[in-house]
């Protein structure tokens, strides 16, 4: 059996490091032990040739603690070896929460993202393509005809099959969206967790078995995370093992563009200053906010980065100082961010915002731009409440607080203020910390666990994010 987490002995070898500590147990007999080698290292002088080369307490207290963890290595055991991702979200569509995390479980595990099912007129199939992030992407296309019924018992017959063929055993379930629970409920993973990034049911078009199947995964969830603090409040009672992991932020990524880029040839042309906004353009956006706004300030260009999605585009406000640029890479988002002057969150204040907190929040602050945004729950707690973010509902207080943003855009003591907020938030710590509740709730034995260090290098790969 495999002594630490990573799942196969051929994968590169990873850094290591203890999460959740060492047991009780190990640290009262490292307690007990080390007064007695201490002596030993300064009086006898009789102890290993490369611990007595080097003659600090920290080489001391390195070998002691290596020779401990051998020791005790033989008690451990993989916590799982596959994840298996049951999500709404398609992988190549946007680079959000599920993308950000999942890749860093394919640093260490086998991972497989199942997305949601696809008609098609031919047989029932499951097409499997592995992602540049070294996810398995699972797309399961069913043939129309069949109730419901039928057609989740076809969909099970090919997971079946395709657990077998990749020879998957030993696997945790890893949800995003409930309906998936139709599907793999004939299953026997690990453990079961519920990442709950937004209140589906609360969006357009929403399934009206959501509510039901949520129920059911909480009933079933060994451990569940929110997506935000207001989501949190709001299910806390609903399960005992419930933790917030509001949106995280790959600082580096957009840390870039606080340096002076090339502007993109579709942004050059046009004038500052420059608002702008990135993401998915559907119910949630204030469209009538932004074209009052728009027109009150003709001098102003609004710059808009995204696909549109559940909403007629012929809707959206067609003003000559609104720019719509499309759909953009995650590389080249930095590209945008950087000629921008003021960045954007006009979400309207409805029950499909009502839990939701904005990935682009950290986002842009990263990049040092002033952020002007409605009063979205976790944005004004506690972004506006630290003075990070402006907060505006209406017409009149979005341009005033977007004056306000462009005076401060270049005012260091303003970003030393987010600078400093920023400091303890990443992706990296969410992941991990995120991963210790998992240990926790996979055992309750009082095992312990060591897993990789995720600090292995990525290749550049080419994301696509709105």
């Amino acid at each position: 059996m495999s002594l630490f987490v990573p799942v196969r002995r051929k994968q590169r070898k990873e850094n290591i490091q203890i999460i959740k500590g060492i047991s009780k147990t190990q640290l009262l007999v490292w307690g007990f032990f080390y007064p007695f080698y201490f002596i030993v290292v300064h009086y006898f002088k009789k102890i290993h040739a490369a611990t007595l080369a080097c003659k600090s307490h920290f080489a001391v207290y390195t070998f002691v603690l290596l020779t401990l963890l051998i020791f005790t290595m033989k008690n451990h055991k993989a916590i799982f070896s596959d994840l298996i991702c049951f999500s709404h979200l398609r992988w190549d569509f946007v680079f959000q929460r599920p993308q950000h995390l999942i890749t860093r479980f394919a640093k260490h595990f086998r991972v497989f993202y199942v997305e949601e099912t696809r008609h098609t007129q031919d047989e029932d199939r499951l097409q499997i393509k592995k992602s540049k992030e070294n996810v398995w992407i699972i797309i399961p296309f069913l043939k129309d005809g069949g109730s419901d019924h039928e057609k989740y018992e076809r969909q099970k017959n090919l997971l079946s099959n395709f657990f077998l063929e990749f020879k998957i055993q030993d696997y945790i379930f890893w949800y995003y969206t409930p309906l998936a629970l139709s599907v793999s409920d004939h299953f026997t993973p690990k453990t079961i967790v519920y990442d709950c990034m937004d209140e589906l049911s609360l969006f357009k078009s929403a399934s009206p078995l959501l509510k039901e199947k949520e129920r059911e995964l909480l009933n079933n969830a060994h451990v569940v995370f929110t997506g935000g603090f207001s989501l949190f409040e709001a299910k806390k009672h609903l399960h005992k093992n419930i933790y917030p992991f509001p949106s995280s932020i790959d600082k580096e990524h957009f840390c870039k563009a606080r340096i002076a880029c090339v502007d993109p040839l579709d942004q050059a042309h046009i004038p500052h200053p420059r608002i702008g906004f990135y993401g998915v353009l559907d119910e949630r956006l204030d469209t009538q906010l932004i074209q009052k706004v728009a027109h009150a300030k003709p001098e102003w260009q609004f710059i808009l980065i995204g696909p549109v999605v559940k909403i007629n585009s012929a809707t959206l406000p067609r003003i000559e100082n609104i720019h719509y640029l499309g759909s953009k890479s995650y590389d080249d988002l930095p590209l945008y961010l950087s000629a921008w002057d003021v960045a954007m969150i006009p979400f309207e204040r409805n029950e499909a915002t009502r839990f939701i907190s904005p990935t682009k929040t950290p986002e842009y602050l990263a990049a040092g731009k002033p952020v002007v945004s409605t009063s979205i729950k976790d944005v004004a707690d506690p972004y506006g409440k630290n003075g990070l973010v402006f907060i505006a509902d209406t017409p009149e207080e979005f341009i005033a607080a977007t004056e306000n943003a462009l005076i401060i855009k270049n005012d260091e003591a303003w970003l030393n203020n987010v600078d400093e907020f920023l400091a303890q938030n990443s992706w990296d710590k969410t992941w991990r910390y995120m991963i210790s509740h998992i240990i926790n709730s996979l055992s309750n034995k009082s095992e312990d666990v060591i897993i990789p260090d995720d600090k292995s290098a990525d290749a550049k790969k080419e994301r696509v994010y709105v």
